[in-house]
């Protein structure tokens, strides 16, 4: 590996570790502030409605600012949302810091730094070498998420030492800020990019701008789908449905990340076998069926062994597809490219928490997970 993909991993590895445990904190945290199930699927659909927006404004200005300057000022934002989210319990500054920061209500590669990341290590490695460097990308990342979700026990641990449970959830927000200053000085140590990069180096689509509209498409109706099992509604349905303890919580979703971690690199292998896009698509089928099974489980066991089925199987899609679009524009083209993919995936994600969190209010818990299966097999 280059010193710059090391440096990449290690930045990945510091903000999707944050994103693991506020993924699993979040519903816990916005109840705890007296929030219901409604306000808690705004919050994360406002969250991912921002996170889209800010990343199709990173696609159209990263050619004038540069990728690692960039970089620095999404962590500064991270730091600034953890910050903000200890220190009130204001729905509407709530509701306000989820459009603009970085709170991640799905503990997935849905940021601003995504597609920055994707360039800089597309330019850092060798075509040949690109699907493996995007599964080990990927792989630092869903490891670092399942020590999060582990670390979402914390609050429980610091409350046996007297803390209240609103003060000890409070300080983990605290530590998600302290990770965006640590991946910020990270980003800091990566080279600067030479002034030929920088303006005339990236640009806006251009002769690839049919193939990436049509893969947009596609990858709009997948998320679509999968906004309506993002992480915190997941836990929360198995807090209320099963009455999962935080901790337990946290061990289930530890696992399920390191299967979905440990699928990166199958699924490097299975591409090179049969293909980027069949890798995506053939993957797909079975991993939804296992959600429409834990919608119907009678039993904690057998609902939580078919979402860990499903894990192993979900995410195989996540380095063959940014491989797949990387290979298939120019390379002036990367950044916006990458935007320009992630943005729709990100906005048709966005409405489905808050459908889900009305249908949740509504009674009818397991239906968003039946809907996300049916529509991603559809």
């Amino acid at each position: 590996m280059t010193v710059v993909t090391t440096r990449l991993l290690w930045a990945r590895a510091l903000r999707d570790f944050g994103d693991g445990f506020v993924a699993v904190l979040l519903p816990v945290y916005l109840t705890a502030l007296g929030l219901g199930p409604a306000a808690i699927g705004l919050v994360a659909t406002l969250a991912l409605l921002g996170s889209a927006l800010t990343t199709l404004g990173i696609g159209v200005v990263s050619g004038r600012f540069g990728q690692r300057r960039l970089l620095m000022a999404a962590s500064v934002v991270m730091a600034a949302s953890g910050f903000v989210f200890a220190a009130t319990d204001a729905l509407a500054i709530i509701l306000l810091v989820a459009l603009v920061g970085t709170i991640n209500p799905s503990a997935g590669s849905v940021s601003i730094f995504v597609p920055l990341e994707h360039a800089v290590l597309t330019r850092a490695v060798p075509d040949a070498e690109r699907t493996r460097s995007f599964a080990r990308y990927s792989l630092v990342g869903a490891m670092a998420a399942a020590l999060g979700a582990l670390a979402a026990a914390s609050p429980d641990l610091l409350a046996r030492t007297g803390l209240s449970e609103i003060v000890a959830l409070r300080a983990m927000f605290v530590l998600y800020a302290a990770l965006g200053i640590a991946g910020g000085l990270v980003y800091r140590s990566l080279p600067r990019e030479a002034p030929a990069e920088v303006g005339s180096g990236h640009s806006v689509l251009g002769p690839s701008r049919g193939i990436v509209v049509r893969l947009a498409a596609l990858f709009c109706v997948d998320s679509f789908a999968g906004g309506f099992a993002v992480q915190s509604l997941l836990a929360l349905w198995l807090f209320e449905r099963f009455d999962l303890s935080l901790a337990e919580a946290g061990l289930f979703f530890f696992w399920s990340g390191v299967l979905s971690a440990f699928s990166f690199p199958v699924a490097a292998w299975l591409a090179t076998r049969i293909g980027l896009v069949n890798t995506m698509v053939f993957t797909h089928i079975p991993s939804s069926l296992c959600l429409i099974g834990a919608a119907f489980a009678p039993q904690v066991e057998v609902a939580l062994g078919l979402l860990l089925l499903r894990a192993a199987l979900s995410q195989m899609d996540v380095p063959t597809r940014s491989s797949y679009v990387m290979a298939v524009v120019t390379p002036p083209e990367r950044t916006a490219a990458a935007s320009f993919t992630a943005v729709p995936r990100s906005l048709a994600a966005a409405a489905g928490p808050a459908i889900a969190g009305a249908i949740f209010a509504a009674g009818w818990q397991a239906t968003p997970f039946i809907l996300c299966g049916v529509l991603k097999i559809a």
